[in-house]
């Protein structure tokens, strides 16, 4: 298991930055803008490719009644929330950016988790409140120092993050114990699927995407194909990590990931980068890296 995690770990960054790239050259390059069709694509691959993997035997899914599923739609509601609102801020923000606002999550469930659980001693207030502190200046101030301010996309940016906020909190709840990590995901990919399904002809994306002027173009198709591929195996890669590693080494790699993927990014997709908006990252990172430092330490 020592040399397994290593490689998992790696393999996981590999595809995290993978998956992220494809999405943004589907959404930002090709201009798809049409998230309740593109996110309805990805969690119908990832549902189908679980269902699949389920029946031939390589994962395991056994929720054990209908009331665990009941008592986990509002986690799944809250997971449509994230995918969509995250499809069209990433349509609009480069990657750092996005994962930067992206990170703020965490400030959403260290509130709730305050309000409601008080379960953290008080080294580990101090800890986290220092890193939560951090991670919401450097996202209050990236929009201050954005030459390529998006107004929408920031906006769908906080929607994704409050949502992501609240998803987390769903997961570490005690209910959430009833249910496996594949258990979740499974119910979150078909529920997504009927429930963007439903909303493709009220948003307008339905007609629309007919116009999309790449609609019949090949690497229109392998982007899509390639989008809810990665997205299945990412999703396949952290529940391994999660279950094999602590939860501070399974930040750790996620942490390293979104590292890569927000530097690598920097020379392929268009970004105007000036010295506030860079010390906005590096003030993201550090409040990161404290989170995992505490989890680490156990403080």
């Amino acid at each position: 298991m020592y040399f397994r995690g290593p490689a998992v770990g790696l393999t996981f960054c590999s595809f995290y930055l993978a998956s992220y790239f494809t999405n943004k050259y589907v959404l930002s390059i090709l201009k798809f803008t049409y998230p309740t069709l593109f996110q309805g694509w990805q969690t119908l691959v990832g549902g189908v490719f679980l269902h699949i993997c389920w029946k031939i035997g390589w994962v395991e899914i056994n929720y054990s009644s209908r009331s665990d599923v009941i008592s986990w739609l509002p986690a799944s509601v809250s997971f449509v929330g994230i995918i969509y609102a995250g499809s069209r801020a990433l349509s609009r923000l480069p990657i750092p950016v996005f994962l930067t606002l992206h990170n703020a999550a965490e400030a959403v469930t260290y509130g709730v988790q305050r309000v409601f659980f008080r379960e953290l001693c008080l080294l580990q207030v101090i800890f986290l409140c220092c890193s939560v502190i951090l991670l919401v200046i450097s996202a209050v101030c990236l929009p201050l120092h954005d030459s390529q301010f998006d107004r929408d996309g920031y906006f769908w940016a906080v929607i994704h993050l409050l949502c992501s906020g609240c998803y987390k909190v769903f997961q570490r709840s005690q209910k959430s114990k009833l249910l496996s990590d594949l258990d979740q995901q499974y119910i979150n990919y078909f529920f997504s699927v009927v429930l963007l399904a439903f909303a493709t002809h009220p948003t307008g994306d339905l007609f629309s995407a007919l116009e999309f002027p790449f609609l019949y173009f090949y690497r229109f198709h392998s982007g899509c194909c390639a989008s809810g591929i990665l997205g299945f195996v990412l999703m396949l890669l952290s529940v391994k990590l999660r279950s094999s590693l602590s939860p501070a080494h399974h930040l750790s790699w996620t942490f390293l990931a979104k590292v890569l993927t927000a530097v690598v990014s920097l020379f392929v997709f268009e970004i105007s980068l000036n010295l506030p908006l860079t010390l906005c990252f590096l003030t993201c990172c550090l409040g990161e890296a404290l989170h995992i430092y505490t989890e680490r330490s156990g403080a």
